[in-house]
Parts: structure tokens; C-alpha cells; sequence
């Protein structure tokens, strides 16, 4: 294939539900601060309001919690209402950020009585940090060791207690000491298209943008399940209404901005269609290995695993096997392409059969003959 053929931008992916820096211009006026507020996930708001009610009624901190699912679904947010539901203080902190025990012991003496420290992406944590979690989750203290040498000596650090919330993206990545001291995990689900309708709405709503049903639940639908790429596709389809428009965003005009981004009906992008259609061109639609493919197109692997991969499966396209990835029926229609069904059997696995059959005496071959 030719060199220009993958001359993409990957790290402007505009359906990427990663953080990126532009999305904080009005990210604090979208973002709910009460329960009430906050749009989809059910049974985890039930979950917590249960929690959160009895902890108040006892006058005691929340028991750890710890949130993990896709990222862009709200985890961040979520971790705002509980200290905002339970009136207390919030700090806030990521793994890769804590280099040194150190560095959380005094994020955790500076905590004040049953607040919350929210810690993103807290599979990436040290271990050496992890292993101070440990005793402040469990005993509301630490242990630290003051000098080196004969002169060291252990100093016993009481804490007030506190919450701690964790988010992640890889929950299987957790140790299980730390997984074990999260009394109330949670995981959080892709969106259906009429929430996430009701949450462009209510972007619009705050962002004084003219739109109507119609144009919510198409750009809802290219959303891939994740209010945040519902909220920045609701951007620039509000950019290209006030430049090509009268400024109202219909079904029309975002069906017309979305095919603009090159974003189909149903939220892929120019990357989805290359992954599906390499496994198709270069592997006769699988199975092919997570590495083999990430080199092919020149992505990560993690990243394949973490972002492309759990939405082109949700909606039945791509399929994990123990060999590797699969192309479906589905996926195949959606790029207009014919359909070849995978053999029946593996040619090596035939093979084995043969030279295990030619291996049995007459008698065992008239066995299993009887037995069929």
C-alpha cells in the first residue's frame, strides 16, 4: 500500500474520546454538579446515591470508590458530584503524577475530614506509592521512615479519614490488594443514543446554541457512546451551522458538517474504516494479532486495545478471537464490500487431523466409524 494512503492525523482525532486541552473552554458549564443532573448510568447513580445518603445520615466519609470503563464517559465529572453531593473538599491528582511516596503522603496529611482525593488513572501508580495506599485506605495511617542508616527511625502518621476515588480506563491492570480496598466499584457503560441526545441538548441549551431533535440525535449517533465526543462534535457542528447555515443546527446541516469530518453514520472515522478495511485487504478479514495490526497502520496497540477497539465491537463489527482479530458480516456491509465467509477449517488443524488418522491402526478406525 502506498505511503500516502496513510497520511492521517492521528493525534487530531476528533472521535477520539481522550482528553485533549481544547475541550476545557466550556468544560466546567457542561460539566452536571449534582446527581440530579447527571444524565445516563443508572445503576451506578443509584448505587452512589444509596451510598452517599447513608454516609451522611452517619456523618461518616464515603467508602472508596473506584470507576472504571472507556475514557470520555464521565468518570472526572463523576468524582466532582460525590465531594459536591457529600458538601465536603476535593483534591485532585493522577498516577503518572505521583512519582515519589513522598508526594502522597503529603496529599494525604493535607486532607481534611471525609474528603476526597480523586486519583486518575490509578493503574499507572508506582508501586512503591501503591504500597502507602495500602494502610491510608485501610487504617487511616501511614508509616514513613525518617534518615538513613542506624539513625532511621519509623514515624506513625495518623490520618483524617477521607475518600478516595479512582479512575481507570484498564481495571484489569489493578493489583488486587488495591482492587480489594475499593468497597463500591463501579463500571461505567457507553451511552445509548436518546441519552446522549439529552445531553447535546443540554450543551446546546447552555451553550446558546439553536438546535433542534432532529440534529441532537444525529450528532448523538456519531458519538460513539461518550458524551465527550458528543460535546466537541456539537462545537464544530455549531461552526460549520454560523459559517455555511443560518446558524440553526437541523438533521441537514449536521448530517452535512459530520460528513465534512469524514464521520459516518455511525461515528467512524477515516482510522475505523482503515482498521477494518486493512484486516479485510492485507488478511482476508482475520483473524489477525493486536501487534501485527498496530504496526500495519501505524498505531499503538494499547491504544487500538483502549479506543478503537471496544466501540467497533459494541456494534458487532470487529471480534477478539484466541488467533486474533476478526472482521464480522456486519462490518463488511457497512463498507459496501462482499462478503467472503472464513473457511471452515484451518488448513494446519486439517492437516494434524490427517497425519493423526493415518497414525491409527485398522481396528480404531473401524471404532470411531462405529462410534460416528
Amino acid at each position: 500500500m502506498r505511503d500516502e494512503e496513510f497520511d492521517y492525523d492521528y493525534e487530531d482525532r476528533i472521535s477520539s474520546p481522550e482528553y485533549e486541552p481544547g475541550d476545557d473552554a466550556d468544560e466546567g458549564s457542561l460539566r452536571p454538579q449534582r446527581l440530579s443532573e447527571y444524565i445516563g448510568q443508572e445503576k451506578a447513580k443509584e448505587t452512589l446515591k444509596i451510598a452517599i445518603d447513608a454516609a451522611k445520615m452517619r456523618e461518616e466519609s464515603l467508602d472508596h470508590v473506584l470507576l472504571y470503563g472507556p475514557p470520555g464517559l464521565g468518570k472526572t465529572t463523576l468524582s466532582n458530584i460525590i465531594a459536591h453531593e457529600l458538601g465536603v473538599n476535593i483534591r485532585m491528582t493522577s498516577g503518572p503524577a505521583i512519582e515519589k511516596a513522598g508526594d502522597l503522603v503529603a496529599l494525604l496529611t493535607n486532607l481534611e475530614k471525609n474528603d476526597v482525593l480523586f486519583i486518575d488513572e490509578i493503574h499507572r501508580l508506582p508501586r512503591t506509592v501503591e504500597e502507602i495506599l495500602y494502610p491510608a485506605m485501610e487504617d487511616f495511617a501511614v508509616d514513613i521512615i525518617i534518615g538513613k542508616g542506624p539513625s532511621a527511625q519509623s514515624v506513625h502518621l495518623p490520618l483524617k479519614k477521607f475518600t478516595l476515588v479512582g479512575a481507570t480506563t484498564r481495571a484489569g491492570q489493578l493489583s488486587t490488594p488495591l482492587r480489594d480496598r475499593f468497597g463500591i466499584p463501579m463500571r461505567l457503560e457507553l451511552y445509548t443514543v436518546e441519552e446522549l441526545g439529552i445531553i447535546v441538548r443540554r450543551s446546546a441549551e447552555i451553550l446558546k446554541i439553536d438546535i433542534d431533535l432532529d440534529g441532537s440525535l444525529e450528532i448523538a449517533s456519531c458519538s460513539r457512546g461518550t458524551p465527550r465526543i458528543a460535546n466537541r462534535l456539537l462545537k464544530r457542528v455549531r461552526d460549520f451551522a454560523q459559517v455555511r447555515g443560518n446558524g440553526r443546527i437541523d438533521q441537514k446541516t449536521a448530517a452535512a458538517a459530520l460528513a465534512m469530518m469524514e464521520i459516518d453514520e455511525l461515528g467512524l472515522d477515516n482510522i475505523d474504516r482503515r482498521m477494518l478495511e486493512t484486516i479485510i485487504s492485507f488478511y482476508g478479514g482475520g483473524p489477525v494479532g493486536l501487534e501485527t495490526l498496530a504496526a500495519t497502520i501505524g498505531e499503538e496497540s494499547v491504544t487500538l486495545e483502549d479506543v478503537y477497539e471496544p466501540y467497533l465491537m459494541q456494534i458487532g463489527f470487529l471480534s477478539r478471537t484466541p488467533r486474533g482479530r476478526c472482521v464480522t458480516r456486519l462490518a463488511y456491509e457497512h463498507l459496501n464490500l462482499p462478503y467472503e465467509a472464513p473457511k471452515q477449517q484451518d488448513k494446519r488443524v486439517s492437516g494434524q487431523l490427517d497425519i493423526f488418522s493415518q497414525s491409527l491402526d485398522p481396528e480404531s478406525k473401524k471404532d470411531i466409524k462405529d462410534q460416528d
